[in-house]
């Protein structure tokens, strides 16, 4: 019974190890903060996020601005069939002309708002980098969109940790697969209201310190 119990723990180990391994291989990420509405931004691809589709998870902010914009294509998304807002849920837009300036619209579920927690975005963030990768976007902009769907129970800073390990995830292991695409993504661009750009870049920052250590 020790034997197995002491074999699980050195199979455990050499499987972290392993994983960090993989984060070493990988180049650094590049993620800056830009005070911008995701309903202004000019790029080839925009990614937003939106809670669960609901009359309980109203829009607010640059969602409305965005919404708008998009003649409330929103609206009419956020049906049941569409798009339910459920985790990890996708849904991409190639923008109808005059209306946003981002080319591409990438919308993202984050799930019930109730029992929303900023590790969710750890997921969210990998499947933004993913999407980005296999689009072949260089520069893709960010908007995590939290504070505009309605929850203000975290900071900024907290959800911008978890978005950009994601990130990084997402980075390293298709860096360490060798699949075709795999450093399609240059930098990235994290938007942010004038507010929250200080806390939104110490979460960066925090999220890039801890991926360099393990380096």
């Amino acid at each position: 019974m020790r034997r197995r119990l002491f074999l699980a723990i050195v199979v455990l180990a050499v499987l972290q190890l392993s994983g960090l391994g993989v984060l070493a291989q990988a180049p650094k990420l590049s993620v800056s903060v830009l005070v911008k509405s995701p309903a202004e931004t000019e790029t080839e691809l925009q990614v937003i996020c939106l809670f669960r589709s609901g009359p309980e998870n109203m829009l607010h902010g640059s969602l409305v601005e965005t919404n708008e914009k998009l003649h409330g294509l929103l609206d009419r998304i956020r049906k049941p069939g569409l798009f339910d807002g459920d985790l990890g849920e996708t849904i991409l837009l190639t923008t109808p002309v005059g209306t946003l300036k981002a080319k591409r619209l990438l919308m993202v579920g984050l799930g019930d708002s109730a029992g929303f927690t900023p590790e969710r975005m750890y997921l969210v963030g990998k499947i933004a980098y993913h999407e980005a990768s296999r689009l072949g976007i260089a520069h893709p902009f960010f908007a995590p969109t939290i504070l505009d769907g309605g929850v203000t129970r975290f900071t900024t800073g907290e959800v911008a940790v978890q978005v950009v390990r994601g990130m990084r995830a997402a980075q390293a292991a298709l860096q360490a697969s060798g699949a075709a695409g795999a450093s399609n993504v240059e930098d990235v661009t994290f938007l942010a209201g004038p507010a929250h750009a200080a806390d939104t870049q110490k979460g960066i920052d925090e999220a890039l310190q801890a991926a360099s250590a393990s380096r």
